[in-house]
């Protein structure tokens, strides 16, 4: 990737697979700043993604998750973190692949379960899910992720070392 590449990146992939993390280390790399989507949304309406979910419902938190994701996609230089269903809509997936390079993040399962206690408070998607429910969820959802300009296998890779082959491979 050049120093005067100004188009920014949107890390997708399951939940919990580190986008945050490796968005993180990937902006203060490349001296962008790191737009997490959901913490947005979340200091917007002054309550957490689970909150939103229960007062207002799934697809409020869409089409907010989609005027976020279009606001930030067309500012130069940002590395966005993307929440795991946010490419449920064909909309964000579109704006996303016109405006950012999108760097698709994969964890194989039996990583990403290892994970999965931790990750289940504050997901509300995961919330009430048996781990067959679970898995059934994580295999669905990527099918929505097979749109992308680059994918890295975080399965071997420290947060550091995804965020640097990251940057090799733009």
């Amino acid at each position: 990737m050049n120093r005067e590449d100004k188009k920014s990146i949107a890390l997708t992939g399951f939940m919990g697979v580190g986008k945050t993390s490796i968005g993180q280390a990937l902006a203060k790399k490349t001296g962008r700043q790191l737009i997490d989507i959901d913490a947005e949304i979340e200091k917007v309406h002054q309550l957490t993604v689970p909150e939103i979910f229960r007062e207002y419902g799934e697809a409020y938190f869409r089409e907010k998750e989609k005027e976020m994701i279009d606001k930030y996609s067309k500012v130069d230089k940002k590395v966005l973190s993307l929440g795991g269903g946010a490419f449920l809509q064909p909309e964000v997936k579109d704006i996303c692949m016109a405006n950012c390079y999108v760097i698709h993040l994969e964890l194989s399962w039996g990583k990403w379960v290892k994970r999965c206690e931790q990750l289940i408070e504050t997901r509300p998607v995961l919330q009430g899910k048996s781990l067959e429910e679970m898995k059934a969820l994580f295999h669905d959802r990527e099918k929505i992720y097979q749109t992308y300009h680059l994918k890295i296998n975080t399965d071997h890779l420290s947060i550091d070392e995804a965020a640097e082959e990251i940057i090799l491979s733009l």
